[in-house]
C-alpha cells in the first residue's frame, strides 16, 4: 500500500515564522529551516529572539488565526486524499497547527510540542521524535506502506530520498541545485500529477 507524506510550511500553508516577522517587526525570524537545516539550532535561536522582545505563545497564535491556505492548497490535497491516505508530517507545534488544519479539512498531522511557561513565554520545545521526518517515513515502510514525499527544505530531503518516489515543491534555487536528481514543481497540478503517476506505478515491494 502507497502513502503520501507532506512537508506543511511551504507547501501547503506560508511559513509561519515569516508571517510572524512580518506582523511582529522583527526580521530575523524569518529565518527557516530552507536557511539552516540544523532545526534544533534554530528554534532555540528563535525562542531566544521572542525572549529579547517579550512576546509569547498568544502574539504568535494571534498571528496564525489569520494565514490561510496556499492558493489551491486544500483542493490539492482533497484530491490526492480522494485516492489514498495523506499524512502530513511538520516541524511545527500542535500549539500552532489547529487554526491551520481546520482550513484545510482536518487532514493527518504529526508535528511537535511547545513548551509553554505559566506566563506565555515559550521556553523549550519537545520534538516528537529526532529527525522526525525520516523517522516516520521509515516507520511506514516497517508497517508496509510504501512512502510518496514532497518538501520544500533541508529537514525534508530525507523523507523525499527514503521512499518510492519524493518531489521538491517551491523549493529554493540552491536546494534544487543541490538535489538535480529530484523532480522540483510550482504549480499544485504539477505536483498531483507527479504524486498520481507514483501511485499507479508497479509497488517496488512487488505487492500491490
Amino acid at each position: 500500500m502507497k502513502i503520501v507524506c507532506l512537508d506543511l510550511e511551504g507547501v501547503l500553508v506560508p511559513e509561519i515564522w515569516i508571517a510572524f516577522a512580518k506582523e511582529s517587526g522583527i526580521p530575523e525570524l524569518k529565518r527557516t529551516t530552507r536557511d539552516e537545516p540544523d532545526y534544533t539550532k534554530l528554534m532555540n535561536w528563535r525562542i531566544g529572539i521572542l525572549r529579547e522582545h517579550g512576546l509569547g505563545l498568544s502574539e504568535i497564535q494571534d498571528v496564525i488565526g489569520r494565514i490561510d491556505p496556499m492558493p489551491g492548497a486544500k483542493e490539492f490535497l482533497d484530491a490526492l486524499r480522494e485516492r489514498t491516505q495523506v499524512i502530513i508530517i511538520s516541524d511545527t507545534f500542535t500549539q500552532f497547527a489547529g487554526p491551520l488544519m481546520k482550513k484545510l479539512g482536518w487532514p493527518t498531522l504529526f508535528c511537535n510540542t511547545l513548551e509553554v511557561g505559566g506566563d506565555g513565554m515559550i521556553t523549550g520545545f519537545s520534538l516528537r521524535t529526532p529527525q522526525s521526518k525520516l523517522r516516520t517515513v521509515k516507520a511506514l515502510q516497517t508497517i508496509g506502506f510504501e512512502t510518496i514525499a514532497a518538501g520544500d527544505s533541508y529537514n525534508d530531503l530525507g523523507m523525499i530520498r527514503a521512499g518510492s518516489a519524493g518531489f521538491l515543491f517551491r523549493s529554493t534555487p540552491q536546494i534544487m541545485a543541490d538535489n538535480p536528481d529530484l523532480p522540483a514543481f510550482e504549480t499544485y497540478d504539477e505536483l498531483l500529477a507527479a504524486i498520481t503517476e507514483a501511485l499507479d506505478a508497479p509497488s517496488v515491494r512487488g505487492e500491490e
